[in-house]
């Protein structure tokens, strides 16, 4: 497990933010040349029918430093883009608090037991 996280890169600054059935991780991670790196990863929860569980898909990508400016510009314009042509409704739904509260949320009680 060692040898995984020092091929990741050493972490040095992250954030988390929760939207809907998903979760984005920010990672701002360092080579052990000295490069820097962002990782963006998506997480999702999903349920296993075959297995009867739940597990996470994730999904990542990592940008260099050096294009950090590029991609900031890139989402600002397509931020200002959603914001002048979808409703105010799409861009700020409301997300329940608890994980019961939100429509895909299983409610184990009402499973029959054989």
């Amino acid at each position: 497990m060692e040898d995984y996280k020092q091929k990741e890169g050493k972490e040095l600054f992250s954030k988390s933010i929760k939207a809907g059935k998903r979760t984005y991780f920010f990672d701002m991670k360092e080579t052990r040349y000295g490069e820097h790196y962002l990782v963006i990863a998506e997480s999702k929860r999903r349920f296993d029918e075959e297995r009867g569980r739940f597990f996470y898909e994730k999904h990542k990508i990592f940008l260099h430093v050096q294009d950090l400016e590029k991609f900031a510009s890139c989402f600002d314009e397509m931020s200002a883009y959603a914001k002048e042509h979808f409703p105010d409704e799409e861009l700020h739904p409301h997300y329940p608090d608890t994980e019961d509260e939100r429509p895909d949320a299983v409610n184990f009680e009402d499973w029959e037991v054989k």
